[in-house]
C-alpha cells in the first residue's frame, strides 16, 4: 500500500513462446527466469499482492515453489501469439474477488530489473499524480539515424531531419519502452486499454538493467551479467 492507496501485481507468463520456447522458466543466472521477477516484486515495500497469470502447469508449478500467488489458470484462449497484454490483466483482476487502487504489471522477460526499480515507479507515478507510468531506457541506437527501404531498393531515413547529423551526440535524445515496469490506476486503465495514452509519464532505467528476453541471443546476455552483475549498477 502507498499513500492508502492498494496496489496489485501481476506476473503474465504463458507457455506458448516461439521465440525462445518455454523461456519463462528456463534457467538463467542460475534461477529459472521467472523467479528474478517473482523475488524483486516479493520485496516491494508498496506491493499487497503478487499473482501469476498463466496456462501452463509448468510454469504455475514453478511459480508456487518460489512462493508466488497463482489464484486462477489463464484460459488457453488468452494465452495465444496475439493476445494483447490488456486482456490479460483484465482477466486478471476480475477474476480475483478483491479490488486494487493500482495495477503494476511485471514481464518476466526482464530479470535484470530491481525492486528500486519497481518501487520507484510506483513512486513517481503517485507523486506526479499520473495516471499510469512506464519503465524507458536511452536505446543503444538511435531511430534518427535508423532506414527504411523503398520499392526501388534506395535507402529512405525513418526519421527526416531538417540539418544533417554527423556526430551522436547532437542528435535529439529518444527513449525505449524496456518492458521492465508498467504502473497505472485500475479504473483509468480500464477504460484507456493501455499504459501508453498521452496521459502517461516515463520512468528511467539505465541500459544495463533493461534487457528484454526475446531471443536466444538475450537469454545468454542476461545470464551472463546475472552470473557477472557490473559494479556500475545501482
Amino acid at each position: 500500500m502507498i499513500k492508502d492507496k492498494t496496489v496489485l501485481a501481476i506476473i503474465p507468463a504463458r507457455g506458448g513462446s516461439k521465440g525462445v520456447p518455454l523461456k519463462n522458466i528456463r534457467d538463467v543466472g542460475g534461477k529459472p527466469l521467472i523467479a528474478w521477477t517473482i523475488m524483486e516484486g516479493k520485496k516491494s515495500k508498496y506491493i499487497d499482492r503478487l499473482i501469476l497469470s498463466s496456462e501452463d502447469e509448468r510454469i504455475i508449478n514453478v511459480a508456487k515453489k518460489l512462493g508466488c500467488e497463482v489464484p486462477f489458470t489463464r484460459p488457453s484462449s488468452l494465452a495465444q501469439d496475439e493476445t494483447p497484454s490488456i486482456d490479460v490483466i483484465v482477466h486478471a483482476v476480475q477474476t480475483i474477488p478483491e479490488k486494487y487502487d493500482y495495477i503494476v504489471l511485471l514481464q518476466p522477460t526482464s530479470p535484470l530489473r530491481k525492486v528500486t526499480d519497481i518501487d520507484n515507479c510506483i513512486e513517481q507515478c503517485l507523486q506526479k499524480n499520473a495516471k499510469a507510468c512506464v519503465s524507458v531506457t536511452e536505446p543503444e541506437k538511435s531511430p534518427f539515424w535508423m532506414y527504411k527501404i523503398d520499392e526501388n531498393g534506395h535507402m529512405i531515413p525513418l526519421i527526416n531531419l531538417d540539418k544533417g547529423i554527423t556526430r551522436r551526440q547532437d542528435l535529439p535524445t529518444v527513449y525505449a519502452l524496456n518492458g521492465a515496469v508498467y504502473v497505472a490506476q485500475w479504473e483509468w486503465l480500464l477504460e484507456a486499454r493501455s499504459f501508453l495514452t498521452s496521459d502517461t509519464i516515463p520512468y528511467f532505467m539505465p541500459r544495463d538493467r533493461s534487457f528484454d528476453i526475446d531471443s536466444e541471443i538475450d537469454l545468454i546476455i542476461c545470464d551472463f551479467l546475472l552470473n557477472n552483475p557490473l559494479s556500475t549498477s545501482v
